[in-house]
Order: structure tokens, then sequence, then C-alpha cells
């Protein structure tokens, strides 16, 4: 029986590195290969007490490596949705090392091995549910495009056939995409909701002894420890109908393992007598025996009904892409030095030219600029194209020739202090007088004078207008470098845009972002509906359906236990927040009083409120 149980579980081996995508599976691949690999040495059950007795010693060695292993794992993934023990169930002393401590730890183990389990199957259904609600059209798609190149040649050659049967076989493969779907939802379905079951017996059964763990841990933990061996039997028995189920109804392509088969505790007092130490580590090490069964037969047939890999699901995007690829990686070697052409060369010699031309002209020296404007005085950064001390010269040039005109024009002395535009009133009027006879007066007249003295009045209005310009530049670098630096401005926001939406990208409940708020609300929404049908089947008289549902709540806090532990955190909300995760997993709590948390973990809590945005 164990030489089988080896080819099992090495056959089982290679379905779960199929699954590596989930670091879980993973571990628990290698854990598997670790155990078989031991169980391959060990004697039969036909041998002597002897070996007996140091195979169980080896068995307890192994059980205690994985354990702690199991525990390891648990701390990097974070853990699990707490037990339902009274707060005090920790803190003595005594505990450190006693058998109740190890019985939490097997506990803690067991909660986080089928939430773990959930997890995948959930995972798996969610895609096949999502799948059997298209339309007959997307399953076809699926069932010809998405399921890998021999899915596609064998689904194309199908149609062809079809064209000439008058559409038969379009019908045989609809019907063949239906049942397809069809029988993994309904395997999936039935492994969660054993799990589910599981689950939610184990966390009752919990509750129910949390106060006689901590009071009479001596009479308490075997009545546990029996509890527990029954409810794995329970698990084995539905797990059991599942395996003759699909062994006999459905057509899952390979063979089904043999059936999941669970160790027993041999029969013992369980009314008034204590158990040995020894008893309850070989208990605690039949438990991790079973849970590595479990695993080991889980990972086996999730494998057969899990869904397609992501290169599967996309292989046409791929192959063309792929098919791009070595086009262009032609068309590059083409025009490579490698072939004697040097196009590739001067592109890469271009391309670095242009990049540093616009980098100088469209960053450094904007920069620069903007710098020397910022940090220079106005009057030391450039010198202008007209400078003040040139217009006052000018102006004070203009000024003496139009006083000595004036003067002569006059024949009498001017005040020194007259304006200019009084004395060029003057010339003016002179200037009419002696057009009145030009050619005479050009020769012997005032009227070349008064000529020049206008061309001087002309020269001081352009320096004045030039100069007023050049202020008006000047005031203005500033604002034409930030305008040449506005191409680079923008580029830099467009890719620090880019880069906070990649950063940002996660849309799991643990993340950041909008989306992530988003689904941590419905998560809640999810726990609260769960405990809404719970409750109806609680009324209805259906136990194990209530049971199951149970144990979905359960799963469903968990996740939101570990989408808001990081956030609460930092807000400071993580003891007040992790109590009410807590009542709502409570069984003995009023269905009333879980609504009211749910509602008040949608209200108070920070990393539970809507986005700033959509408030």
């Amino acid at each position: 029986m164990e030489v089988a149980t080896v080819e099992n579980n090495n056959e089982s081996k290679d379905h779960s590195n199929n699954n590596n995508n989930n670091n879980r599976t993973l571990f628990s691949f290698y854990s598997n290969y670790i155990w078989n690999r031991v169980l391959a040495f060990l004697p039969s059950s036909s041998s002597s007490s002897s070996s007996s007795s140091s195979a169980s010693n080896v068995f307890a060695k192994i059980s205690n490596l994985y354990r702690q292993s199991a525990r390891v794992g648990s701390r990097t993934h974070g853990a699990c949705l707490p037990l339902p023990l009274p707060s005090n169930s920790f803190d003595s002393a005594s505990l450190v090392m006693s058998d109740t401590s190890r019985v939490y730890e097997v506990l803690e183990d067991i909660l986080e091995h089928i939430i773990l389990n959930l997890r995948i199957v959930q995972k798996n259904l969610q895609f096949w549910q999502s799948r059997a609600e298209g339309s007959n059209a997307r399953k076809m798609y699926f069932m010809i495009f998405e399921r890998g190149p021999l899915a596609f040649i064998d689904g194309a050659v199908q149609l062809i056939r079809g064209c000439a049967d008058e559409g038969s076989s379009m019908q045989h493969l609809c019907h063949s995409a239906s049942s397809h779907i069809s029988e993994r939802v309904a395997v999936l379905s039935s492994l969660r909701c054993a799990l589910a079951t599981f689950l939610a017996q184990i966390y009752m059964e919990v509750d129910r002894f949390g106060e006689k763990l901590v009071k009479d841990p001596e009479n308490s933990l075997p009545l546990l420890l029996v509890t527990i061996n029954d409810i794995f039997s329970n698990l084995e028995a539905s797990i059991g109908h599942l395996h003759a189920m699909c062994q006999s109804v459905y057509s899952v392509e390979g063979s089904y393992s043999l059936p999941l088969l669970f160790e027993k505790l041999p029969g013992v007092n369980q009314e008034g007598s204590q158990w040995t130490d020894c008893e309850v580590r070989d208990a605690i090490d039949l438990i991790y025996q079973n849970l590595l069964k479990l695993d080991s037969y889980l990972s086996d047939i999730v494998a057969k009904h899990r869904k397609p890999r992501k290169i599967t699901l996309h292989w046409i995007r791929y192959t063309c892409g792929a098919v791009g690829l070595s086009v262009c990686s032609m068309w590059v070697l083409r025009h490579s030095s490698l072939m004697g052409n040097s196009d590739i060369d001067k592109w890469i010699g271009d391309a670095r030219d242009s990049t540093v031309s616009f980098f100088n002209d469209h960053v450094e020296q904007p920069l620069l600029s903007i710098r020397d404007e910022l940090f220079e005085t106005f009057r030391k950064r450039h010198k202008g194209v007209m400078e003040p001390e040139e217009v006052l010269l000018t102006s004070n040039s203009l000024h003496r020739m139009l006083l000595a005109f004036s003067e002569q024009t006059k024949g009498q002395k001017i005040p020194e202090n007259a304006s200019d535009q009084e004395l060029l009133e003057i010339v003016m009027s002179r200037y009419e007088k002696e057009l009145m006879h030009p050619v005479q007066n050009l020769l012997s007249g005032e009227l070349a004078r008064a000529l020049l003295i206008q061309v001087q009045k002309l020269k001081l209005d352009i320096e004045t207008a030039m100069l007023e310009l050049d202020q008006i530049l000047k005031a203005n670098e500033i604002n034409f470098a930030i305008l040449a630096a506005l191409p680079a401005f923008f580029l830099s926001l467009i890719l620090l845009m880019l880069v906070r939406t990649w950063f940002k990208r996660d849309t799991r409940a643990e993340g950041r972002g909008r989306m992530a708020r988003v689904q941590r609300r419905l998560l809640i929404v999810e726990v609260e509906k769960r405990i809404v049908q719970y409750q109806t089947y609680v009324d209805q008289g259906q136990e194990k359906d209530a049971q199951c549902m149970f144990g979905l709540v359960l799963y469903s806090l968990d996740r939101l236990y570990h989408a808001v532990e990081k956030h609460a955190k930092a807000t400071g909300e993580w003891q007040c927040l992790r109590q009410d995760i807590i009542d709502l997993g409570k069984p003995d709590l009023k269905t009333t009083y879980k609504l009211l948390v749910t509602s008040r973990l949608e209200r108070l809590y920070d990393c539970l409120l809507p986005s700033p945005t959509r408030r």
C-alpha cells in the first residue's frame, strides 16, 4: 500500500509542477517530493515491531520538520484568520512548550492549508464559471482558440468537416464545449464545498473547545484531537464521493489517482482517560500526515481541472508576436554590420545626435537661462542693443542744437531750462518759412540746418523706442526660456504618469489604488451576502449547506483580513478592525449584529472607504 502511495504521489508531483504560478502549490510540491523520498526508504507494514517503532520516530521527526517548514511558509505568506480562542489563551508562559501550544500550531496549520487550497480551487472555479456564463459562440471560441495549437487544429478540422455535414459538427463542438466547462465547474464546486465544510467544522470545534483548552487542557486536548480525526474522516467520505463521481460520470483527460485515505487514530478511551505526551505527539504527527495526503490529492485533482495557463490562453497572440519578432530580427540583421551594411550604425548615430540636440535645446540651455535669470541682477545679465547713456547723449545734443538755433533765430537769449517742445516749436515755425523758397534757403538760408535738427530728433525717437523694446525683451527672457523648456517638461510629465500608472497597476485588494479600494469593499459585500445566505440555510434546517456557506464566510474573511492588514496598521486602525473581522467569524453571534459590523466596516475605517475622488 505504501509503494502504491509513493507511485501515486510521484505522479501528482508532475501535475503540481504545472501549477508553478502559485507559490503555495510550489511549496507543497517540494514538501511532497521530500516526503515521498523518505517514504521510499521506510519498511512496509509487515515489518517487525522494532522497525515500526523506528519508522514512527522517523515519522515524528519528519512531521516536526514539515510543521516547522509550514510555519515558515505561513510567516512568509502572512498569518491566516486568527483562531476563535480566548484573548488570554496565549498569555500564559506555561503554554510555550506544552502540548496545548503544539495543538494551537497544528490548528493554525490546518486552517492555513485549507484556506490556501480553497484559494486555488476558487481561482480555477471562477475562470470556468466565467466561461460557463458566456454564449455558445464564446464557448466554441475557447475550445478552438484558447486551448493550444493541438486543440486549434482539431477544432478547425471538425469545423471543415461540418461544412459538408450540414452543421452537425458545429452542434457537436458546442455540446463538447458546454460539457467540458460544466464538468470542471461541477468538480471544483463540489471540491470547494467539501473544503469549506471541513474548514467550518474545524473552526466551530475550536470555538466550542476554546475555554476548555485554557482551563482544562489535559481533558479537552484528547477530545479535540479525536474530534479533528472524525472531521478528517468526514472529509475523506465527501471527497471519496467526488472521486467516485469523477471516475464514473466525467471524462476528464487522464486517469485519476487512488482515492484519498486518511490515517486514523487507534481506538482509545475518549472519556475519562488522559493521554500521555507520546500519544498527543503521535496524534499531532498523524494530522500532519493527513495534511500531506490531502495536499497531494488536491494538487492532482486540481491539476486535471485547472484553468489553462496564460501562455495557452493567448498562444495565438504570442505566436504572432514571435513571428513578428522573428521578421524584425531578420530585418535588423540584414541592415546590421554583420551583413556588411552600415544602416543600423548610421541610424543609431542620427538618433544619438537628435537626442543630444533635443536635450541641449530644450532641457540644458533653457534651464541654464532660467538659472541665470533667477540668480543674476537685471543689469548684469547681458549688454543690451541700446544703452540709456547713449540715449541721454543724443538727447543732450538735440537740446543744444535746438537752443542754438532758437537763439539765432529769435536774436535773444533763451533760458537753459527751456523744454525741447518749446524749442522745437520755434524750429518748426522757422522751417515752415524757409520752405516758401526752398532752393534759395537751402543754399543760403536755415533750411538745411532745420532739416538736420529734425534728423537728430528722429534719431532720438528711434533710440528711445529701441531702449524700451530692449527692456521688454530682457524682462521676458525667463518666459522665453520656460517656453523653450515646455517640450521637455511635457515629455517628462508623460513619462512620470506612465511610471505612476505602472506602479499602481496592482488592482488586487492588497494594492493602493482606487481599484484596490473597490476590491476591498466588494469583499465586504461578499462577506455580507454569505452571512445572510448562511442564516437562510440555518433557518431552513439545511445543515450541510449551512456549514459549507459558513466555511466560505471564513474564506472571505481571511481574504479581507489579508487585504486590510497592511493599510490598517499604517493608519492605526488595525486593532479595532482585526477584532471586528474576528467577530464576523464567530459562529454564536447573531446575524443582525454581524450585519451591523459589516455596515460599520464600510463607514468608519479609512482603508475601506471609497476612493476620495468618488466620495
